[in-house]
This record gives structure tokens, C-alpha cells and sequence, in this order.
């Protein structure tokens, strides 16, 4: 794996979480029209990811790739699990293994980044790699905004699945790819 593929998959979980993100509040409110309902399941997401950074802390050096991997293959169970659900309470549920995953994902990364790039020449890669990734996050927002106008929030889960696990595939398959140096 080296800085292009890290870009690649990571622009595409971008995507999948920026297209569902802002329209999560519409799903919500089938299932109790409650922005304390709201806060209490974001508070679950982020103190669930708080929590598993702890016990991730020191298996992340060996394991970032995998780590990564895993982190978009549950973010997709979770899209698909959402249209699903019936109840708040597995809407914390559903919260806290994002939680997980985003501890995941984010720890990751950033481990990742840290290999790929040498100390002092970090800033033009970190820049490119904040580029396109904040970039995949606004047009997910727009190519959200239009589809959910033409398709049913449920659809939108089940893209942003896929979306997750287009990603995983990138870093699966540049881990197939030859060694080459890195930086």
C-alpha cells in the first residue's frame, strides 16, 4: 500500500459517510422525532470510539491495514443494518459499532499516514491527502442531496454500503500489489 492507494480508499469511505451523514436526522425521525435522541446517539458514537481507541492503541502498528479494512467492511454491515431496524434502542446499538469502526478507521489512517510520508516532508502529502478527501466529502453531501430527492433514505444506506466496501477492496488490493518503497 503506499500514499495513492491510502488516498483511494479513504476519498471513497469519505464518500459513503458524507452521502448518509447529513440525512441521518430524516431516519431519526421515523423513529421518534427527537433531537435529544439524536445527541444521545451521536454521544454513544463518539464516546464508543473514545473507548475502543484505548484497547486499539497498541495493536495498530502492526495492524493498521487490516485494522482499516475491517473498519469500512462494518461501517457497510452497519448501512445495511439501518433501513432494517425498528427500535431506538438498535439505533444505539448501531452507534456504538460505528463508534468502534470510526476508532478504527480514523487510528488508521493517521498511522498510516505517519508511515508514508518522511519526517520534515510531510505537509505536501498530508495536504493532498486532506484535499481529496474533504473534496469526496462536499460532493458526497451534493450527490446525496439529489438522490435521496429520487430514491428512499433505505436506498441511500445500501449505496453508501457498497461505498464502504469499494473502499475496503482498494485497500485490500493494494496490499496484492508488489512491495515497492513507499514514500
Amino acid at each position: 500500500m503506499n500514499m495513492k492507494w491510502l488516498v483511494r480508499s479513504q476519498s471513497m469511505v469519505t464518500l459513503a459517510s458524507g452521502m448518509i451523514y447529513p440525512y441521518y436526522l430524516l431516519f431519526l425521525k421515523n423513529l421518534g422525532n427527537s433531537f435529544s435522541k439524536y445527541g444521545l446517539a451521536f454521544a454513544v458514537f463518539t464516546i464508543s470510539s473514545a473507548a475502543a481507541s484505548q484497547w486499539l492503541a497498541p495493536r495498530m502498528d502492526n495492524y493498521a491495514r487490516q485494522w482499516l479494512i475491517l473498519s469500512s467492511l462494518g461501517m457497510a454491515g452497519t448501512m445495511i443494518a439501518f433501513p432494517w431496524i425498528t427500535t431506538y434502542i438498535w439505533v444505539l446499538l448501531l452507534q456504538m459499532i460505528m463508534g468502534l469502526c470510526n476508532a478504527m478507521q480514523r487510528m488508521s489512517e493517521r498511522v498510516l499516514l505517519a508511515d508514508f510520508t518522511e519526517p520534515g516532508k510531510r505537509g505536501k502529502a498530508i495536504g493532498n491527502y486532506h484535499f481529496w478527501t474533504s473534496a469526496a466529502s462536499g460532493f458526497a453531501v451534493i450527490i446525496g442531496g439529489l438522490l435521496i430527492d429520487w430514491l428512499t433514505i433505505d436506498v441511500l444506506f445500501y449505496l453508501s454500503a457498497v461505498l464502504y466496501v469499494w473502499g475496503s477492496l482498494a485497500v485490500w488490493r493494494s496490499i496484492q500489489l508488489p512491495v515497492k518503497d513507499h514514500r
